[in-house]
Parts: structure tokens; sequence; C-alpha cells
């Protein structure tokens, strides 16, 4: 059913935005660097690798230079038109591509560079590959603003490999464990939700059962200020 509801909805997607997604391609042709897409090796289910598209919102060579595949606040790297795209979650939209392929789902945990992987505890990684990756999911949700909760650490690479993918894992491991046709929707709805509300609580109140941020992200995350225990 999942995958049904993946291909429908996808196809549905891209018809519906194929309005905002042809003046973003031309845009990026004319701006920047001129490349439109940024195709990047994740992680898949299996640990299988595949090509993951996105809108091209950084230097090409980025992933080689400053603090490679973690992104912070104010990046250098990130193009003119990429901010926008960013904020938005826009840049995301080509992965309806990878859905169409089924490489991915529309929901599920985010496809992470090998990296990345290598970071999350190895109870998450195991089960990570068990399902698609997701364009969102739960993950995605509560860290989409994560170049925020990385701003004002002096070592962003040891406190996303300390702090924020331990807390990811368990995150992912809390969606394969809960995956169902009611947490695929709600997730939708959530995601949708939260790109026009971002200081909303939403995901904490539909998942009342997510593991608790340790005390070093709770604050910035906004779980304190939301009333979250």
């Amino acid at each position: 059913m999942q995958r049904l509801l993946d291909i429908v909805l996808s196809l549905m997607a891209l018809l519906v935005l194929s309005p905002l997604l042809v003046p973003i391609v031309i845009l990026l042709r004319l701006t920047g660097e001129g490349h439109v897409f940024f195709l990047q090796n994740r992680v898949g289910k299996g640990g299988q690798a595949f090509k993951l598209y996105k809108f091209a919102t950084m230097l090409k060579n980025s992933p080689n230079i400053g603090t490679g595949t973690v992104t912070v606040k104010g990046d250098p790297r990130i193009l003119p038109l990429g901010h926008f795209l960013r904020k938005s979650k826009v840049n995301e939209l080509p992965q309806l591509l990878n859905i169409l392929k089924g490489d991915m789902s529309i929901v599920g945990p985010r496809p992470q560079t090998q990296r990345c992987f290598d970071a999350f505890p190895a109870a998450a990684q195991r089960a990570i590959v068990q399902v698609r990756p997701g364009i969102t999911g739960i993950g995605s949700i509560i860290f989409h603003d994560e170049e925020n909760v990385l701003q004002g650490h002096a070592d962003t690479v040891r406190f996303y490999d300390e702090v924020i993918a331990p807390y990811k894992g368990a995150l992912e491991e809390w969606y394969v464990a809960n995956q169902g046709l009611r947490t695929y929707l709600v997730c939708i709805g959530v995601t949708a939700w939260v790109v026009l509300s971002p200081e909303s609580n939403l995901a904490w109140r539909m998942f009342g059962s997510l593991p608790r941020p340790p005390d070093e992200l709770a604050g910035a995350l906004g779980c304190k200020k939301r009333g979250i225990p």
C-alpha cells in the first residue's frame, strides 16, 4: 500500500508543482555555477548506495570544502538561490524522481551519506537499512532546522557525531518500529504543517512516544519553550 501511495502521490506532486519547478530549473541554470541538480551517493535500503537528486544549493565541490557533508547556518558554500530553496525545503523536491525509481519513499529515515551513516550507532544502522529512505520522516521533521542546531559549536563535526547522530539514530529506530499507514500519513501532514509553522510542537503531540532528546539538544530543538519534558 505504501509503495502504491508513493507512486500516485509523487506523480500528482510533480504535476501540481510543475509551475514552480520549471522556473526554478531556469533560475538555477542562469545563476550560481549554472548546474541544476546535485547528485550524491546516499545509503539506501539494504545498505545499497543510490544517487540522490536535489536542486543545486551549494558549490559543486562543497563536500570537499569546509565542514564537508555537514552544513551550518550561514555556510559560505550555499549559492544565492540556495538559501531560499533550503529554508523552504524546495531543494528536496527532485527526490520525487528517486521515489518513482524505487530508491526512496515519501516517508522514511533521512537518506545519509556514508560518512554520516557511519556516525550512527550500530543498532540504528541496522534499523535504517530495513526500509526505503524518505523525503520526509520523523528525523527530518525534528531536525528541520539542523543548521541552527549546529550554530555556536566550535567543532560542528564532532558535535554532529557525538550528540546529533545518536539522537537521530534513536528517532529513526522509533520510525522503523512504528511504521505503518497511520505513521506514513501523519508524517506527511506534520511535515506540511512544520514548513508553514516551524515553531510548532505538533510532531511531539502526534507522536507522544518519541524518544526525548539529550540535554545538549533540548534547548536547540525548542523542547523547553514548547513545554516538552
